[in-house]
């Protein structure tokens, strides 16, 4: 594995393991599974664990599997505060010591401020007393290290890390998000007050492999080294030696052995001009058919129509990069065969999921756009049958 120094001179594995993604297994997360995947990961090298509070399920399964494998003290564990559903300091400690019961612990190595969007969040936070709180706890170890996580745009990514004495933060990055989100800019302005970045969505939630176009996939087939489009997403990230440690949200145990090979031999600096070239290619295929940047982060959820935004969006995306009707047929079993239909068409465009978008999507009016292609005579049928003889 390869290693990376944070502001304190611990070496992070350039490959984290991001911990929203784990399968689920009923109403709950497959422990069993989730705990054969992430202890590989860990033997191999892997010691960067990132969770959240809202995560369903997150922070416990991964405190359970720390404490019954013996191994807190063998990786960094990262989790985030959400700030955005508290509103006292009370509230914020109360759900602080929720967190560390869950994971187990005593401390958080990596504590982050969960999207952080702009400065003015941040004085309401320091009107609150979050900076004493802070230094309580950096004091007394109960937090190692304090950041944030961001989405947004580069200007008010710069102003935030300027805003405090930030020990590392978290952005959005990958090659299709070089130029938009903290994008390059922000990373090496970050990286010039020495502050360690932590990329998330380095495959846009799996976008730069599972929905790239046809044409996509055809120029990494016919890539001479025989590189995946996982693979080559990694590589670009760990070419910047600004980029400290990227998360990977895993959930098969071939998934990760594979990133971990990458994440073992791609230095900076090893990106060649003809690899430059190729992902410049794939980039104007990708730009060609997507409908909707969507990352599938979850954060526009829940709907209060019961709209399954993410899906949806999958689905749209999906019918331009790879078939229209593989597409209509994943809507229909996603939004119509269960009890509390998700249709798009359920939209009451209240606009709360804008609010929250990472992405900063448009989300009601490609809702409309969605609903003309995926919702169609047959999908309207069939949901009024799967209703009606209650087929889900």
């Amino acid at each position: 594995m390869q290693y990376r120094k944070d502001r304190r001179g611990n070496d992070l594995s350039v490959l984290g393991y991001g911990c929203m993604r784990f399968t689920r297994k009923g109403t709950g997360i497959d422990l069993e599974k989730a705990e054969r995947e992430l202890m590989h990961a860990i033997r191999l090298g892997v010691n960067y664990l990132d969770t959240a509070y809202i995560y369903p399920g997150s922070e416990a399964a991964v405190g359970e599997i720390l404490q019954k494998n013996g191994c807190r003290d063998k990786v960094y564990l990262a989790t985030k505060l959400p700030h955005y559903l508290i509103k006292s300091m009370e509230g914020i400690e109360k759900t602080f010591q929720e967190e560390l019961r869950r994971l187990k612990t005593d401390h958080i190595d990596y504590y982050l401020m969960h999207m952080l969007t702009d400065t003015l969040t941040w004085e309401k936070l320091k009107n609150m007393g979050i900076e004493d709180w802070i230094s309580e706890k950096i004091k007394s170890g109960a937090i190692r290290n304090i950041g944030f996580s961001y989405h947004g745009h580069t200007g008010m990514f710069c102003r935030l890390i300027d805003a405090y004495d930030w020990d590392f933060c978290q952005i959005q990055y990958n090659y299709m998000d070089e130029h938009s989100q903290a994008g390059r800019e922000g990373l090496l302005y970050a990286a010039a007050k020495g502050i360690p970045v932590i990329i998330m969505e380095p495959l846009r939630g799996g976008r730069l492999v599972d929905l790239l176009p046809k044409s996509a996939k055809r120029l990494f087939e016919q890539d001479g080294e025989r590189r995946t489009a996982a693979e080559l997403a990694f590589r670009w990230l760990y070419n910047q030696p600004e980029v400290t440690c990227v998360l990977s949200g895993m959930n098969s145990l071939e998934m990760i052995t594979e990133n971990v090979k990458t994440a073992e031999k791609a230095f900076a600096g090893h990106f060649s001009k003809e690899d430059e070239a190729l992902i410049e290619q794939v980039k104007a295929e990708i730009h060609k058919n997507v409908k909707v940047g969507c990352t599938g982060c979850g954060y526009c959820m829940p709907c209060p129509a019961g709209v399954d935004i993410p899906v949806t969006f999958r689905c749209y995306n999906e019918m331009y990069s790879e078939s229209k009707s593989g597409a209509r047929k994943e809507y229909l079993q996603c939004t119509a065969f269960r009890k509390n239909q998700s249709s798009a068409s359920r939209c009451i465009a209240c606009g709360k999921c804008e609010q929250r978008c990472p992405q900063q999507i448009a989300i009601r009016e490609e809702l409309k756009k969605a609903v003309k292609e995926l919702e169609t005579l047959p999908y309207k049928t069939a949901k009024k049958a799967i209703a009606l003889f209650k087929l889900w």
